[in-house]
């Protein structure tokens, strides 16, 4: 089975990490980074910005490649490369959940190793802290 594109973006402010309520599988009712997968002929950056868009209402932009992850689902026949980025928006930007996002919040690391998140989630977040936040 050819593996699905999908990506997702990580936008941090002051030191938070915005997460959305995932609505739909995989990772139903879990957190994670806004995103989803590639429409047809989409780069994997116009990807992450589009779905980041879609799920949040905030515009993103400058992504930078973060994380690659070869993800498959237990139980589903499905298989996702997954492209993380890290993107900027402006500072006034409010997120609304919004398309597959059940809910959106900016979240601390700390606050973060408390919510049902999917492995991928965890381990950017744990390199977050180490690289990014110290």
């Amino acid at each position: 089975m050819q593996p699905e594109s999908a990506a997702s973006a990580i936008l941090i402010r002051t030191g938070r990490i915005l997460l959305v309520r995932r609505r739909n599988p995989p990772a139903r009712d879990m957190y994670a980074f806004p995103g989803g997968r590639a429409e047809p002929g989409e780069t994997p950056e116009q990807n992450a910005l589009r779905e980041f868009y879609e799920e949040t209402g905030i515009q993103a932009h400058s992504p930078r490649h973060f994380a690659f992850y070869d993800l498959r689902s237990e139980g589903v026949d499905q298989n996702f490369h997954l492209n993380v980025f890290l993107v900027e928006a402006d500072e006034d930007a409010d997120a609304v959940a919004a398309d597959d996002a059940a809910d959106a919040g900016w979240y601390s690391p700390r606050e973060i190793r408390n919510l049902p998140v999917p492995e991928s989630v965890m381990e950017c977040v744990l390199r977050i802290e180490r690289e990014i936040l110290r």
